[in-house]
């Protein structure tokens, strides 16, 4: 095989990192299995990813299934080798025992969305099988759209979203790296919900912690809202200016098992603001003052995983370190 250069088209397309928000998902974290045959099937299969999302997605032309496919930073390694995107590394930790942003396992990430999970549920098996031994499935989540785009806590998710007009402009790399121009990065966490203690709040409580209204959604005023609410803290500004990432969470969970909760996945040009909201969250600004949303949600996973654009991740499939 050809040693890895990467692409030089100056406006390579990227993956479906800007689709449109839908009521299913299916969010998969695996390992890579160790030796060059895993590393050569995962290679392959890169070219391939596009058209079983076609050929799936084909028979619900409506139903708005993409697929966005990651890479964690060990695993650019095995599987790629050098350069490497300039902003690629190991999730890096935040917060301290009992409140904490944790990193897990994690080499490959596919975010599959549609508006029906059929779709999601398809492609997820036909992608998997196809690399079959190569990997194995740590963690996967079936999310769902909860009524007014809402998280399981009862309030809106995502409102600060980038618009579509400045969508690329926060999510995809340009030229500060420009030999990974259209690509992203992702970082993806798995929160649980402690609900009986969240419910037992009074509406108002809860509007303090998340620094919004719940009916309404509407951002509580600075004289009012806290520092140490969700809003404040996970709000980041440079040069003067609000630094946006793009949210598409999920809600997930299995009621008869009292498991509810969140899945977070913010996609960025950088991971960077991600990882200042961390901080903040867990951390706090300063120090100590910490998100008080998790003193009721709990991280048990954690990932950073860097996307590919559209026509990198087909060049890599004949690529090896």
């Amino acid at each position: 095989m050809k040693a890895f250069t990467p692409m030089t088209n100056p406006t390579p397309d990227p993956q479906a990192v800007c689709a449109p928000i839908t009521k299913s998902a299916i969010f998969i974290v695996a390992t890579l299995a160790p030796g060059s045959d895993a590393a050569e099937k995962v290679r392959g299969w890169c070219g391939d990813i596009a058209a079983l999302t076609r050929s799936v997605g084909k028979r619900v032309p409506t139903g708005y299934l993409s697929c966005v496919c990651g890479f964690g930073s060990s695993a650019w390694n095995v599987l790629f080798g050098g350069p490497r995107p300039a902003a690629l590394h190991a999730f890096r930790e935040f917060g301290e025992e009992g409140r904490r942003a944790v990193a897990t396992p994690g080499d490959l990430l596919l975010h599959i969305r549609a508006d029906q999970m059929d779709l999601c549920f398809e492609l997820a098996t036909q992608l998997l099988s196809a690399l079959d031994d190569a990997v194995s499935v740590v963690d996967e989540v079936q999310g769902f759209r909860y009524f007014d785009m809402r998280s399981i806590i009862g309030f809106v998710d995502g409102t600060e979203n980038p618009d579509d007009r400045h969508m690329a402009e926060f999510t995809l790399i340009g030229d500060e790296d420009p030999a990974f121009a259209g690509g992203s990065y992702v970082l993806v966490q798995k929160y649980l919900h402690k609900m009986t203690a969240w419910n037992a709040l009074s509406v108002e409580a809860q509007e303090r912690i998340i620094g919004r209204t719940k009916l309404s959604d509407i951002e509580l005023g600075d004289s009012v809202k806290p520092t140490n609410s969700h809003s404040a803290l996970t709000t980041i500004t440079k040069d003067g200016q609000e630094v946006k990432i793009l949210r598409d969470n999920m809600p997930f969970g299995r009621p008869g098992a009292g498991e509810f909760g969140t899945y977070f996945i913010g996609y960025a040009r950088s991971p960077e603001p991600i990882e200042l909201m961390l901080e903040n969250m867990f951390v706090g600004r300063p120090a100590g003052n910490y998100d008080r949303l998790l003193d009721f949600s709990t991280a048990v996973t954690g990932g950073l995983f860097f996307v590919p654009s559209a026509d990198l991740l087909e060049e890599l499939a004949d690529r090896a370190p």
